[in-house]
């Protein structure tokens, strides 16, 4: 194999910051060096003959260094690490994360009286990943160049690119620990993969993320956008939707999308990014599962499933609304990373904001609400049609878990956001009773959209409205937090 001389940016020396503003602004300035290098040496070896050196740059990091065990407020679940030692982690896009690489390096400045070490890392940054938010210069793919890319720029490297330190499985071979729950490469392609799946920006996405399963809610949430976009006093600057189109006036046009992409996604935003997104992940526990893997790269401070289920007591109604307490799983695509006997816990935080919106919307208070709203498992699978197979089995295990709703995305969703350390809750809606005879039909759903898209929606907006408010120490439990986990959020 050919050898190559490396070439590389300037060399910068680690420097230490008791400030976290200052700490952010260094990780900022060696991030955008490395990034111009990059693109300013692909695009002359793409312009020039082949390159006979190997070239390189490298992500920043942050790195810490601890000889006693913090003394902290316990009731805070995160900024501080669990034991001495040396603990880094990589960084990408200081840009997109500003505020909270800030409010977490300062929280664990706070915490530990430790300078933070700002300075180059040992990881290559893939020239892929330098490239994406340059519209201008497209990486080819492998042999379209003239060169061997791999033989001269850096590509994604899976041993980097993994969920290790999230499923707990990481181990520290030089006995440096992880500071974050993602490695820079592993954020670098999920925000890669957010722009295909949703076509639109990473940038654009919001602090609070309502999920559905249906294209009939994004009317009735561009139509609320609008309304908010011509209210000065909502504190909402701006509405996105596919191919970035951003509106700011509440009564201009929007283009309708030539072709959806797979997950269509639109975002009412605030100018501290505390906002709402809704992303229509359609049907099934793979898109559920695809979504959540790389939006929990962007630590939203939570996540609401707000879809259609089917109701399995006969004494619910179309119509009706499932406030999930706790999840039957038997969606199956998350068996590897997290196994079907970790229970997945009811937040509280959540809940009370999700009961409290219902009440607000419909009207109804404490015991008048179970007129409309039952609170109990829902049960998430992965075959649509499970009502053609054999009854007895599903509707025993059905039974057994006292569910009363099922659905194909709801506990998908919420196990990934335990995982991920994400607040997570599901508020659903019954659009027909397959155990009862009550077939989704294609009057009946005409009739039960017309009538439940909006309100529902609405319950889910107000409750992100709600936690909005909330300190973000209120909302981020204690109980998604392990035995041994990262400082950083």
């Amino acid at each position: 194999m050919k050898q190559y001389k490396i070439l590389t940016p300037d060399a910068a020396q680690p420097e230490a910051f008791t400030d976290a503003t200052a700490a952010v602004d260094r990780l900022t300035e060696l991030y955008t060096q490395s990034i111009a290098f990059l693109r300013t040496q692909f695009t002359e070896a793409m312009a020039d003959a082949p390159p006979d050196t190997r070239i390189r740059a490298f992500y920043p990091e942050v790195r810490v260094t601890t000889a006693s065990y913090a003394q902290v407020d316990t009731r805070l679940s995160f900024g501080h690490v669990a034991t001495p030692g040396t603990y880094a982690c990589t960084i990408t896009r200081p840009d997109l994360f500003r505020n909270y690489l800030i409010q977490q390096i300062g929280l664990l400045l706070t915490n530990h009286g430790q300078p933070v070490i700002i300075g180059p890392s040992d990881t290559p940054i893939p020239v892929h990943f330098a490239m994406t938010h340059d519209s201008g210069i497209t990486v080819p793919q492998e042999g379209a160049a003239a060169f061997t890319l791999r033989d001269v720029f850096d590509v994604p490297d899976l041993s980097t690119t993994n969920d290790d330190i999230v499923n707990g499985t990481f181990v520290a071979a030089d006995g440096v620990g992880p500071l974050a729950p993602f490695t820079a490469q592993r954020v670098d392609y999920s925000l890669a993969r957010l722009t295909h799946y949703t076509a639109t920006d990473p940038d654009h996405f919001q602090c609070h993320v309502l999920f559905t399963n249906y294209q009939f809610y994004v009317s009735e949430f561009e139509e609320y956008a609008r309304t908010m976009l011509r209210d000065p006093a909502s504190g909402y600057t701006s509405f996105v939707s596919t191919g970035d189109q951003e509106i700011t006036d509440g009564d201009a046009p929007i283009i309708a999308a030539a072709r959806l992409p797979q997950m269509p996604t639109y975002h009412l935003k605030r100018a501290d990014g505390s906002g709402i997104t809704l992303v229509n992940i359609g049907v099934g526990p793979s898109n559920a599962k695809t979504a959540t893997d790389h939006i929990a790269v962007l630590r939203p401070h939570a996540w609401l499933m707000v879809g259609h289920c089917a109701g399995l007591r006969n004494s619910q109604k179309l119509g009706d609304f499932v406030l999930a307490h706790a999840y039957l799983r038997e969606d199956h695509v998350l068996d590897d990373d997290l196994p079907v006997w970790v229970p997945i816990p009811a937040l509280a935080e959540i809940q009370i904001a999700l009961e409290k919106a219902v009440a607000e919307v419909t009207q109804l208070e404490g015991y008048d609400l179970k007129r409309i709203m039952r609170t109990g498992t829902v049960a998430t699978i992965d075959n649509r049609n499970w009502e053609l197979r054999d009854q007895s089995g599903p509707v025993h295990r059905l039974s057994q878990a006292r569910a009363i709703a099922l659905d194909m995305e709801s506990a998908t969703i919420a196990a990934n956001g335990y995982r991920f350390r994400v607040p997570y809750g599901t508020l659903l809606c019954v659009s027909d009773k397959p155990l009862h005879g009550e077939l989704k039909l294609p009057g009946m759903a005409s009739d039960f959209y017309k009538t439940q898209v909006a309100r529902h929606l609405m319950i889910g907006i107000r409750a992100m409205e709600q936690l909005r408010n909330e300190p973000l120490e209120r909302i981020h439990s204690r109980k998604l937090r392990s035995f041994d986990e990262t400082a950083f959020l």
